[in-house]
């Protein structure tokens, strides 16, 4: 029998007689391998590309045609599509179905279909007024209870909450019953009525392919391909059709230099995921050794070399690393393969189950290393163990390495220095990258640093003594469970604080050019008479809400021009569109009456808020249009304190807009109100017209990323986790010292402080040399996280609660954990 097979018959029956420590050890190894997996499986699974969604757009159909609106410019090519609208937003084409069909061709049969939204009370719900009978729609709808509908029936959706029988009633229409159930294919979490007689309400969205809109489903006697494509985008038709996705051109392979960037920080989330799972087994596969010393003494004593005594030990990395990884894998895939329709019916979309087989082998054989390294220092000190001093039941010296402090200073000192020259790079990858650097040096130094900190032993109690002085004389253990709790708590300080940092930053820079709580209502390019309606219907849907005019600036010709001016903001040089009002509307952005500022408007001088925008008495203009030459202009403008503090923008009297040689027409109108939750004045505005823009100013609304607060669950499990797999390793080596203390009389509390003084000990050296790490790296990630342009200054922002709660929080968590654990040893024989 050769060696290797030996010995991994070895460690097959060394695993299965210690039960719970494998089962620890491929918890370790394979929870990271499960979560990747599945998180890979989920979202391959979730994507569904065009091929796979073709039934549900297209049925049994060969192309899928949708009028675009009159004046629409539309032109698409296999990469994508492009339209322009003109005129005043008519509603929809007048292509017949005859005319469309005698573009694609004698033999072409069509049957129509309309997507919109049906309201039901108050409420609104897609809607699709199709013949689900047609043979053509086989396969968009699935039938999973009753029947398809016929004439003054309807489908619906699961997910609508609606059964059987139930009536369906729009307002003016007459009511439907519901006679099938039906599922998506691809959507469980769609609310959507069908039917061949819908009464579909007016979209308040502006046209786009693919959303809402009526259109056409053909049989075509041959494919359409991307060569009939311009003469149908040319009578206003956008096309989907079967045939067209396999004709798609590839884009050829090209090297970008954004790929360094994206391996760099690839290579550098490896080496972090099996830096963390190496040092949260490695103490884990140490318990093992510990009690194997014995059984490797006798086979070295038995002629085995430490060559032999290596491949023993590596061999129990190989199996549990490869079954944990085996596990792990198959287990990812079925979570992802299940939970991806669970996900869907909260909301998105599942197709077929796919398995991206690339990246999960290659996760799974990262596992199967990570395994076999976590092995590897274990596997050199069993090799290096002296056989006698085993065999006579003394413990073996711990022996330092002196020059590893040094090359953990010089590891140290180099990752700083990167950090400090990736501090200036726009991608905080390269930050990231510099962090492994300094995480693999304290890895280095940290036997070195449990060495150090263990002098202040002396000082301390004698539970506390005991704990420190076996971490000091069992290094390697300790030096493993530490290392792990400082990788884990410098990254999760350093997310916390680059995190912390770029939502400041958001907030501390967010502008508006409206105070909070004003609604606006734009008019684009329309008719006067179309105005004025717009204007009566704003007026009779918002009673006894006084309404201040904006205007609008337009050539001699009738061309629109916007009134732009720069202003850095953020660090970015952003251009702001001057308002044009009067004192209405200066009340309205100042939230008051302010005399100077009102005198100045009237005087013919703008009123600006964005105080860098004003030079020397002036604001810097630049007039521009779509279909126009640009104008540059310079008016006199004074700065004003507006209502809110982040607000900016400037205020245009008409007179000086007048003056540079343009006319101006009313076509906006402003308003200190709120509409309520589930308000229709945009889609009652849009009956009026579809050229009608509703915004109402909220405010900064972001909240700090909750899911901060998750990393902080993923520290938990894992230093805690990491703690006590140590804590349980010391409290196996200190079976003798705890026993001579419980025969002396020692209380059951002083042999429980014992076992929770080594976690005390390795959580809060670990937590402390971690915020030192965390810190650092956390403070050179604001930068690129928060700057971003020339002159703009980084944001630096610590979350106090999180931070403590992962420096302090966890060690204390770990400690109080180690504390309730059972201390009762077993009786042992003494010789007399």
């Amino acid at each position: 029998m050769s060696a290797v097979r030996a010995a991994l018959r070895i460690a097959r029956r060394s695993a299965w007689r210690s039960r719970g420590r494998s089962a620890l050890i491929m918890v370790m190894i394979g929870l990271p391998v499960l979560v990747i997996t599945a998180t890979l499986t989920l979202m391959a699974t979730m994507t569904v590309t065009g091929r796979e969604g073709q039934v549900a757009e297209l049925g049994a159909a060969d192309a899928r045609l949708v009028p675009a609106p009159a004046g629409t410019v539309l032109r698409q090519e296999p990469n994508g599509a492009s339209w322009t609208t003109e005129g005043d937003g008519a509603a929809a084409s007048e292509l017949r179905a005859a005319e469309v069909a005698a573009l694609l061709g004698p033999g072409t049969r069509l049957i129509p279909f309309n997507t919109g939204v049906l309201q039901l009370g108050t409420e609104r719900v897609d809607a699709l007024e199709i013949d689900l009978r047609d043979p053509l729609t086989k396969g968009m709808l699935t039938l999973a209870e009753g029947r398809f509908p016929a004439a003054r029936e309807v489908a619906v959706t699961s997910a609508s909450g609606l059964r059987l029988g139930d009536l369906v009633q729009s307002p003016g229409a007459a009511p439907l019953t519901v006679v099938g159930v039906v599922e998506h294919p691809h959507r469980p979490s769609l609310r959507q009525v069908v039917g061949p007689d819908l009464s579909l309400a007016p979209s308040d969205q502006f046209w786009s392919p693919g959303e809402y809109g009526a259109g056409w489903l053909a049989d075509t006697p041959k494919p359409v391909v991307w060569a009939d494509v311009p003469a149908l985008n040319k009578a206003g038709l956008y096309v989907t059709s079967r045939a067209m996705i396999p004709d798609s051109p590839r884009a050829p392979a090209r090297f970008f230099p954004a790929e360094v960037q994206h391996t760099v920080g690839l290579g550098a989330m490896v080496v972090m995921v099996v830096l963390e799972t190496v040092l949260l087994a490695g103490p884990a596969f140490a318990v093992g050794l510990r009690r194997r010393r014995r059984e490797l003494a006798e086979i070295a004593a038995q002629g085995g070399s430490a060559r032999h005594l290596r491949t023993i030990v590596l061999a129990d990395g190989l199996v549990l690393g490869g079954a944990a990884t085996f596990m792990a894998t198959v287990l990812g895939i079925g979570a992802g393969a299940l939970g991806a329709p669970i996900v869907a019916r909260w909301g998105g979309q599942a197709g077929p189950v796919e398995v991206p087989w690339a990246p999960v082998l290659g996760v799974a054989a990262l596992g199967l290393i990570a395994g076999t390294v976590a092995a590897l220092v274990p596997a050199v000190q069993a090799a290096r163990q002296d056989t006698v001093s085993v065999l006579a039941g003394r413990a073996p010296a711990v022996a330092d390495r002196p020059g590893w402090p040094l090359a953990g200073g010089v590891l140290v000192l180099a990752g700083l220095a990167a950090t400090v020259v990736a501090r200036r790079q726009p991608d905080s990858l390269w930050v990231w990258s510099a962090a492994v650097l300094v995480m693999i040096g304290l890895v280095v130094l940290t036997p070195w640093l449990v060495r150090l900190t263990g002098r202040v032993a002396t000082r301390l109690r004698l539970p506390l003594r005991v704990s420190v002085r076996d971490a000091v004389r069992h290094r390697s253990r300790t030096a493993s469970a530490v290392a792990a709790v400082m990788a884990v708590t410098a990254t999760v300080v350093a997310v916390g604080i680059g995190t912390q940092s770029e939502y400041m930053d958001r907030r501390n820079a967010y502008t508006s050019a409206r105070p909070t709580g004003m609604l606006a209502i734009w008019g684009g390019t329309m008719a006067d008479g179309t105005w004025n309606k717009l204007r009566a219907e704003t007026a009779r849907r918002l009673p006894n809400v006084p309404l201040a005019a904006g205007y609008q600036a337009k050539d001699v010709e009738g061309r629109r021009y916007a009134l732009r001016y720069t202003v850095r903001w953020n660090g970015i040089r952003t251009r702001r569109t001057a308002a044009i009002g009067d004192q209405a509307l200066l009340r309205l952005l100042q939230g008051r009456h302010d005399p100077q500022a009102a005198a100045a408007l009237a005087s013919g001088k703008a009123v600006v808020f964005d105080a860098a925008a004003v030079h020397d008495g002036k604001l810097a203009l630049r007039a521009g249009s779509t279909s126009g030459p640009a104008r540059k202009l310079e008016v006199p403008a004074v700065l004003a304190t507006p209502a809110d503090e982040h607000q900016g923008g400037a205020l245009l009297p008409r007179t000086v807009v007048e003056q540079a040689g343009f006319a101006t027409a009313e076509r906006a109108l402003y308003a200190m109100y709120r509409p309520p939750a589930g308000s229709t004045l945009g889609r009652d505005l849009a009956k009026v017209t579809r050229r009608v823009t509703v915004a109402s100013e909220e405010g900064y609304r972001n909240v700090p990323d909750p899911g901060l607060w998750s990393w902080l669950v993923g520290a938990l499990v894992l230093v805690v986790g990491g703690t006590l797999a140590a804590t349980g390793l010391a409290a196996a080596d200190m079976r003798p010292e705890r026993s001579t203390m419980m025969a002396i009389g020692a209380p059951p509390g002083t042999l429980r402080m014992v076992v929770a003084g080594q976690a005390l000990y390795i959580s809060g050296l670990g937590a402390l040399v971690g915020l030192v790490a965390g810190t650092v790296t956390g403070v050179a990630l604001s930068r690129p996280m928060t700057t971003h342009g020339a002159g703009d200054p980084a944001t630096l922002a610590i979350p106090w609660p999180f931070v403590i709660a992962v420096v302090v929080g966890l060690p204390v968590l770990a400690t109080v954990a180690a504390l309730i654990t059972r201390t009762r040893l077993p009786l042992a024989r003494r010789l007399l």
